[in-house]
């Protein structure tokens, strides 16, 4: 490794200027590619695509269409639908689903017009126009829709009732012609006959409709328009006035509220989505949609949430970026004392332009995880660039070509070896992450490992270049790390002038020897109290360790995406509003599998189950679900409920024929939602109440353990609310979360082993930071802030920086060891060199973790704040309990040496004994 690193170092001083341009033709690259990435905050970046829970969800979209937008109607029902506001809606439904309807007499209902015959509503140009021509939406269910649908259904219904009545009478008639003509009557007598019959089964067939008529409650013809009928439909009086049926609450949630459920294409890219909902949008805000009565339209739901935070996450970007930049300086000015002090973070941004361009090239996408990495890879990089910076600051010795280009290749010959290994070790530790339950999270953690690399490549090649064409004037290249010096300098200090008088030199403040001295006193004697009690240090480090590793177990997490966006996010906001009309935070969907779903062992099933989880949930008609846990949504059994009413007797009364008949009489418009066309596929919903996660899981554990479908019939659960209750549960598990710890370390440990050849070396910078880790999960608990899909991360995170700082604070007090420096000489000469830069470059890592707290995103700033104390607490743990790990060791090697001459004396004495015997 050793000649590896050096004859790179040796290439890139070599040739300096082709280096430098190399470097900064494939940064700027990378940040035009990095341009074209996508932003992604779908289900998958939370929950593995490979689990049960979400393939059944991702079919269940295939089969009857994705997560719903809802447009949540604000206006009283008694308005909504029996005036002319109904046919508004009823124009807006048609219009989201690319469609045009017209008004049809023999239905007496709004009913969709043949395809182009018609321009659509606003003009071709107008958001119904582009809804219709790119046709993303598979179906839409809402009040006017499904009322216009009511109404010609039943109008058919008794058309077809009406025409069998005829068709009866005919058949009559005939049979009784037939009959008198067989008895010989004449042809006078036996029209005679057939009149009579026909009257007869006329008024049959009358008494039987008039039966029907009083059974339904209809009076007459049923149109859109009845003030009658159509609050029959809606209104359940026994519920209380104007209130609406319960069976019908993903329509008509509460009296003064309704819904329209638009299902887009489960096919659809997120581009062809957040474009389908940009139009939804827009086509409420037509004026032609608007209501007559005051009622308002909000455009909610899961998929709107998520498009925006995909919006919220390119912002962030950005305002990361600038963040990060700025705080990297002004770290780097106060820290960091060598010349060219802004360098490192010159190759930093080179190195995350190159990383992200390389995400770009493999088709990879921004999750709110990923662009955590923006300000983490530039604290790393700087702190790479800051120590190979430091080792040739140390080992130049005189000025000159020779000198910089001596200096540059031994700092790459004793320095880079050892950076190298402490970012391996980083690295490993980041590793770790690809075993959370998270995707984002195995993302996070595979591009920072990327990163890493191409950062430490950066700082050895451009590092070395920079520096060497510095050294010898290096022309337009030195010109233009000046000038970005000075302009950085001059940005930085006209604040300073300005906070300390217009026009008014800066003042540095100084210590006086006095005050100097006596901080110089304090350090000594706290240093010397370290170095004379390292056990006591280490037991006490100990202790808190453990209390840590015990608080970690009780700490919450949250994993619910709506409390990890932006609080003031205007979507989340509408989300939390439905939640609160509705009673309702999601749906549950039971998919159903079978040869033929529709068969009545299986329907039999479907009713039975969906009675048994409402009846053990409360579930009661006459209130609905604003006291159940659970309620029902449109499913199956539904269909079958009207007519043959609910549990074991309706279930037990269903027979092949009377399924067939029923779902031929239904129509597609309802069935398309509940069966698919080749019966291979069903659905049962359910509304599922707002709780917390925990009790969402134990929820749904138990529909779990009510599934017992027929044989030959599969059931799973699908939704957001299953995936989110799923995610929640992984990284709820403090036995994960160990496990990932202990792998962590283990696999640390086995990188330094390896590159290292000793277990000694590989142990020692290993003791202190398996205690930073219980530090941070202590910290964790006292600061309370609940752990999130990135924070829960936290003991991995720890494990990679600090391994860094302990890998190269060892490492340097290893070799002055060995060039004979004395142990408290030793430990001395390796705080005043690599401690101060492992001072400076850590206080630039944190800073860029800190960062993080200036996004708007919940999940990120949270994250950001929990680092920014953790990763404190972790370095300075490592810069104070690693002294105490090194006395220890080095003890334990003098007694073993003191303890080897009196062992050789002791296995040589017998042999003494024999030759003195034999003299």
């Amino acid at each position: 490794m050793k000649e590896r690193l050096e004859g790179l170092a040796r290439v890139a001083v070599r040739r300096p200027g082709l280096t430098v341009a190399i470097v900064l033709v494939l940064a700027l690259g990378g940040a035009a590619l990095s341009l074209g990435l996508k932003p992604s905050a779908g289900s998958d970046t939370f929950v593995s695509r490979s689990s049960s829970s979400f393939q059944a969800t991702d079919q269940d979209h295939k089969n009857f269409g994705g997560d719903a937008v809802i447009l949540l109607i604000k206006e009283p029902l008694t308005d909504l639908v029996q005036t002319k506001d109904l046919a508004t809606v009823t124009f807006l439904e048609a219009c989201l689903a690319g469609q045009y309807v017209v008004p049809n007499s023999q239905l007496q209902s709004f009913q969709p017009a043949a395809a182009g015959s018609h321009a659509p509503y606003g003009g071709y140009g107008s958001p119904c126009g582009r809804l219709m021509a790119l046709k993303p939406v598979q179906v839409v269910y809402g009040p006017g829709t499904f009322l216009n649908r009511a109404v010609a259904a039943v109008n058919l219904q008794t058309q077809a009732l009406l025409r069998s009545a005829q068709q009866s009478v005919a058949n009559a008639e005939s049979a009784a012609y037939q009959l008198a003509l067989g008895r010989h009557l004449s042809r006078k007598q036996a029209l005679t006959a057939a009149n009579s019959a026909g009257q007869l089964e006329q008024q049959q067939q009358l008494q039987q409709l008039e039966e029907l008529y009083v059974q339904s409650g209809i009076n007459g013809t049923p149109r859109i328009d009845d003030p009658q009928f159509i609050p029959q439909i809606v209104f359940d009086q026994t519920r209380g006035v104007n209130q609406p049926k319960a069976r019908f609450a993903y329509l008509f949630p509460t009296s003064a509220s309704a819904l329209i459920q638009v299902r887009l294409k489960a096919s659809l890219s997120d581009a062809q989505q957040a474009q389908a909902i940009s139009l939804i949008r827009q086509a409420v805000r037509m004026p032609m949609f608007q209501l007559a009565y005051g009622g308002t339209y909000t455009v909610t739901g899961v998929p709107v949430v998520i498009n925006d935070l995909a919006s919220a996450i390119t912002g962030s970007i950005g305002v990361l970026l600038i963040a990060a930049v700025l705080v990297m300086a002004l770290t780097l000015l106060i820290v960091f004392r060598r010349r060219l002090r802004l360098l490192p973070l010159v190759i930093a941004l080179a190195a995350v332009g190159i990383t992200f361009g390389a995400t770009a090239v493999v088709g990879a996408s921004l999750t709110m995880a990923s662009i955590a990495v923006l300000p983490i890879l530039i604290g790393l990089s700087v702190d790479y660039a800051i120590q190979f910076q430091s080792r040739a600051s140390e080992a130049r010795s005189g000025a000159g070509a020779e000198s910089a280009r001596a200096a540059v290749l031994r700092a790459a010959s004793l320095g880079a070896p050892t950076i190298a290994a402490a970012a391996l070790a980083t690295a490993t530790g980041f590793v770790v992450l690809l075993l959370s339950p998270v995707p984002m999270v195995q993302g996070f953690g595979l591009l920072l490992v990327v990163g890493i690399g191409i950062a430490f490549v950066c700082a050895l090649t451009a590092g070395s270049a920079a520096l060497v064409l510095v050294e010898l004037g290096g022309g337009r290249f030195a010109a233009a790390f000046r000038g970005a010096g000075e302009i950085l300098r001059d940005a930085f200090r006209r604040p300073a002038k300005l906070l300390s008088g217009r026009g008014a030199p800066v003042r540095t403040v100084r210590f006086s020897p006095k005050s100097a001295a006596q901080v110089r006193t304090a350090g000594a004697s706290r240093l010397t109290w370290l170095l004379a009690h390292p056990g006591r240090v280490l037991a006490i480090g100990a202790v808190l360790a453990v209390l840590g590793w015990v608080a970690d177990t009780q700490t919450g997490v949250q994993s619910d995406v709506t409390k990890l966006v932006p609080s003031n996010m205007p979507a989340l906001r509408n989300l939390h509003e439905l939640e609160q009309v509705t009673g309702v935070s999601g749906e549950i969907d039971v998919t159903v599998h079978a040869a033929d779903v529709a068969s009545p062992q299986t329907v039999g099933w479907m009713i039975g189950y969906e009675q048994k989880l409402l009846s053990h949930y409360g579930y009661l008609e006459t209130k609905g679900c604003s006291q159940s846990t659970l309620c029902p949504a449109l499913s199956l059994p539904d269909l079958f409920s009207a007519g043959a009413g609910n549990g074991p007797t309706a279930a037990s009364s269903l027979t092949t024929s009377s399924i067939n008949s029923l779902l031929a009489a239904v129509p597609a418009y309802f069935s398309q939602a509940v069966i698919t066309p080749d019966r291979h596929d069903a659905t049962l919903a359910f509304g599922i109440r707002l709780m917390p996660l925990a009790r969402q899981q134990r929820v749904i554990d138990y529909m779990s353990s009510q599934l017992h479908p027929p044989p030959g019939v599969s059931a799973r659960l699908a939704g957001i609310p299953v995936l989110a209750a799923q995610a929640n549960a992984a990284l709820s598990s403090s036995s994960r979360r160990l496990l990932t710890l202990l792998a962590g370390l283990l696999a640390v440990g086995l990188v330094l082993l390896a590159v290292f050849r000793r277990v000694e070396r590989a142990l020692v910078p290993l003791v202190p930071i398996a205690l930073a880790t219980g530090w941070s999960a202590l910290i964790l608990f006292v600061i309370g802030i609940p752990l999130n899909p990135m924070s829960a991360t936290l003991g991995a995170l720890v494990i990679a920086i600090s391994t860094e700082f302990s890998v190269l604070l060892s490492e340097r007090f290893r070799q002055e060891r060995s060039a004979g420096c004395g142990l408290d000489e030793a430990l001395a000469r390796t705080y005043r060199s690599t401690g101060a830069a492992v001072l400076a470059s850590g206080v630039t890592a944190i800073a860029g973790f800190g960062v993080l707290v200036f996004s708007n995103i919940t999940m990120l700033r949270d994250f950001g704040f929990v680092t920014l104390v953790d990763l404190s607490v972790s370095l300075a743990g490592v810069l104070l309990v690693l002294p105490a790990v090194l006395i220890v060791f080095e003890r334990q090697d003098l007694a073993e040496s003191a303890r080897a001459p009196m062992r050789a004396f002791a296995r040589a004495a017998p042999r003494l004994r024999r030759r003195a015997k034999v003299a």
